[in-house]
């Protein structure tokens, strides 16, 4: 019996990414946590002919402590769009709070859970959840995930457009880094097939997976993100784990995680600058990461100097996320 958890249910992301995860075969039980609207998502998605049993939580009556009791998995896409008149730093307390909360219930309801971090900024929030789990004696580096996916995808899918091919799923490109603009970085020169494109192909390239965001915000008209193809890519990182979880092998995901808690972790940390956040390659089992793969040996003279302007918006936000923990009061 597995049960999957998504905290935020009832939001851009939330809803989708429920709705795909109704129809994986891996899910016995789904519950749907939100402050809003979540039994209304749950009763909806109910009515679908599929295993999962589904059900929604709201703050109230203990709804944080009903959903994530018994949970092998926990998907956070909770947080708010940011709004007119609104600074990046107000944002960033709000959803970091909103973060902080949520992990705070899985230390004590779901300590031995998958938690997987959708939230922005993942840069910060990845941070975030390991110190509080460090706070109440429960961090499993294995199970802490950041979900990079999204920029595997658009690196797929952007790569295919430039070299006219008509299936992106036929790449396997490493990204690697952070999962904010020029701290991902994808590694081209790694891709398999290998791919052949003129540099200033490539630059422009490398500029549109790390943007790539933009381009839905402007498509919005600033009334929204990237939400479809980001429930699309945390379904796709949720399937390995619990495909994983099932005994298959072989499994490898880039994530953003906690290096010094996986094996092959403290190696790839003396090669990316000391961080001890940072999204690499990672095999995947049963009880959660398994091996970190290094790669940093293998990248291009080009890729090297993108990852020298990574390191450095890593360790600002990576030490953000910490303070933040650290230097803010408790929830009430």
């Amino acid at each position: 019996m597995v049960k999957a958890v998504v905290a935020g249910a009832s939001g851009g992301i939330g809803q989708p990414l429920s709705l795909l995860l109704k129809l994986s075969p891996y899910i016995d039980e789904l519950a749907l946590y939100d402050v809003v609207n979540s039994p209304g998502v749950a009763a909806d998605l109910s009515h679908i002919s599929t295993k999962a049993k589904v059900t929604g939580y709201l703050p109230a009556n203990d709804g944080l402590k009903g959903a994530m009791t018994g949970a092998d998995v926990v998907v956070i896409p909770a947080g708010i769009p940011r709004k007119p008149g609104m600074t990046r730093d107000d944002l960033f307390n709000i959803n970091a709070g909103i973060v902080r909360d949520l992990i705070t219930g899985i230390a004590q309801y779901a300590p031995k859970a998958f938690v997987l971090i959708i939230s922005n900024p993942v840069n910060s929030t990845v941070p975030i959840a390991a110190e509080v789990l460090k706070k109440h004696g429960v961090f499993d580096p294995t199970k802490l995930f950041g979900v990079t996916t999204l920029d595997v995808v658009r690196s797929e899918t952007f790569t295919a457009a430039v070299l006219g091919e008509s299936d992106p799923s036929a790449f396997k490109i490493p990204v690697i880094g952070g999962h904010s603009g020029d701290t991902i970085v994808p590694l081209l020169s790694l891709a398999r097939p290998a791919v052949t494109i003129s540099d200033s192909d490539r630059d422009a390239l490398i500029k549109r997976i790390q943007f790539g965001g933009d381009e839905v915000v402007e498509a919005k008209e600033g009334k929204g993100s990237a939400t479809l193809s980001m429930a699309h890519a945390g379904f796709r990182f949720v399937e390995s784990i619990l495909k994983a979880v099932a005994g298959e092998t072989g499994i490898v995901e880039n994530t953003y995680v906690y290096l010094p808690g996986i094996p092959g972790g403290s190696e790839t940390k003396s090669d990316v600058a000391g961080l001890d956040f940072f999204s690499v390659p990672v095999e995947l089992g049963a009880d959660g990461a398994v091996k970190v793969q290094n790669i940093i040996s293998s990248v291009s003279e080009y890729e090297k100097s993108l990852l020298e302007v990574a390191y450095k918006g890593l360790s600002t936000s990576i030490q953000k996320g910490v303070d933040f923990v650290v230097n803010a009061p408790e929830s009430k």
